[in-house]
């Protein structure tokens, strides 16, 4: 694969993965903006207003049906938290030009077209978003948010973070809050919208097997060339440390036959190169089947049902999961803290190190098998800043020693303990 990455315009940029391993080409348009309470629930509904149709495709169905028209291409879009910034997400899948009868149109600059058009152009009523379609997607997202309690696990985890960000915003709900909604209009949302096209970062991905010429097509377009320069309003972000920190006991009843036990874990590491001990920290802490909390906790105490950890590095947090019975919490409680104490005393093998680089190593050679898990790759490389390409990051976890991860180790503290009970 050949990543090429161009700034078309200060706040835009174009990034090509160019590959001929895949049948299809995978288009993605990432608007990148600051999380803030006050604009948390406008973008979530932005996201979902924009596949409703655009100037020149004005419903759902004419999407569709375009998209039936370029051999059953598939649009997509979503939405992201991505560390202390929210990632409205828009894609088109086709078919590789390649693979289609000689003389066809060109099928990727016309879903280019296309997407442009949907993400850059909207549907505009009277000066507005169309009237109907807001009021559907208010209420199509009001029941999102109040869904949020169905997936108890999901929700504890949720919560947890919510609990360690308190007054922060990387602990705002993604999807907004059900009381902001009354406050939004079809007007007052659309001038907002105009201010997020014209402010936010914007990165637009194409992987397949694409045309040395297809900047310069993107750069060509319509809509792109309308799009101002911007510097864009969006977090990088950086190494935090919590100083005179204070364990966090959060407590919370529901209706629930499984209590969930969530640990939020603060790594006070020093540089960018340790989030790659932290992975690893991780894998064998808490990240695999392999791993002291799943071997210990589930399988030998028989304490939990599920016991893991994952590494959040944009924040550089753990989230310590597990589902326990209600009358066991003190018992798992005390032996997942003995886990991270037997982590921070070097109570692991290398046989368990070596089974986390090539868990970790396997995990890294699978980015070029996907399209979407390139795309994410790279741009959480530019979100980061950084340019590891996926070679380099092998031989960084290649390199890590038993010493570095008891050096990491060393640096987890617990923030929060939050327990979901009935």
């Amino acid at each position: 694969m050949e990543y090429n990455v161009k700034q078309i315009k200060k706040g835009i940029k174009i990034h090509v993965l160019n590959t001929d391993k895949f049948k299809t080409n995978l288009v993605a348009i990432f608007l990148t903006t600051k999380l803030n309470r006050e604009n948390v629930t406008k973008n979530a509904l932005i996201s979902m207003l924009l596949r409703r149709g655009s100037k020149n495709i004005t419903t759902q169905e004419e999407i569709s049906k375009k998209m039936e028209e370029l051999y059953g291409a598939s649009f997509d879009c979503g939405l992201d938290k991505t560390g202390d910034n929210q990632v409205l997400k828009f894609y088109i899948e086709t078919i590789n030009d390649g693979y289609l009868p000689k003389h066809s149109e060109n099928i990727l600059n016309v879903a280019l077209k296309y997407l442009f058009d949907i993400v850059f152009n909207p549907y505009i009523e009277n000066g507005g978003f169309k009237k109907e379609y807001v009021e559907q997607e208010k209420n199509t997202l009001e029941k999102r948010i109040n869904g949020k309690k169905d997936n108890k696990s999901i929700y504890a985890i949720n919560r947890c973070i919510e609990e360690m960000y308190k007054d922060n915003p990387y602990g705002l709900y993604r999807f907004g809050y059900v009381e902001d909604l009354d406050k939004i209009d079809e007007k007052g949302l659309y001038e907002y919208y105009k201010y997020l096209i014209n402010s936010c970062k914007i990165d637009i991905f194409i992987s397949g097997n694409c045309d040395k010429g297809i900047e310069k097509i993107i750069e060509a377009d319509n809509n792109i060339r309308n799009l101002k320069e911007r510097t864009a309003d969006f977090i990088v972000p950086n190494i935090e440390k919590e100083n005179n920190m204070e364990e966090k006991i959060v407590n919370e009843s529901m209706e629930v036959t499984q209590g969930k036990l969530v640990l939020g874990l603060n790594l006070n590491i020093d540089n960018n190169d340790e989030k790659y001990i932290a992975l690893m920290y991780n894998s064998i802490f808490g990240g695999s089947a392999n791993s002291k909390l799943f071997q210990n906790v589930r399988e030998k105490a028989h304490l939990a049902y599920v016991a893991s950890s994952n590494y959040y590095r944009f924040k550089n947090i753990v989230i310590v999961n597990s589902g326990i019975e209600i009358s066991n919490y003190e018992k798992a409680l005390e032996l997942i803290k003995k886990q991270i104490e037997e982590m921070k005393e070097g109570k692991f093998t290398e046989e368990e190190i070596e089974n986390g680089k090539k868990g970790i190593i396997a995990a890294i050679k699978t980015i070029s098998d996907e399209q979407d898990t390139g795309v994410t790759y790279y741009f959480g490389q530019e979100l980061s800043g950084t340019n590891v390409s996926e070679e380099e990051y092998i031989k960084k976890i290649e390199n890590i020693t038993k010493e570095d991860i008891i050096n990491v180790a060393n640096k987890v503290k617990i923030n929060t303990i939050y327990f979901l009970k009935n």
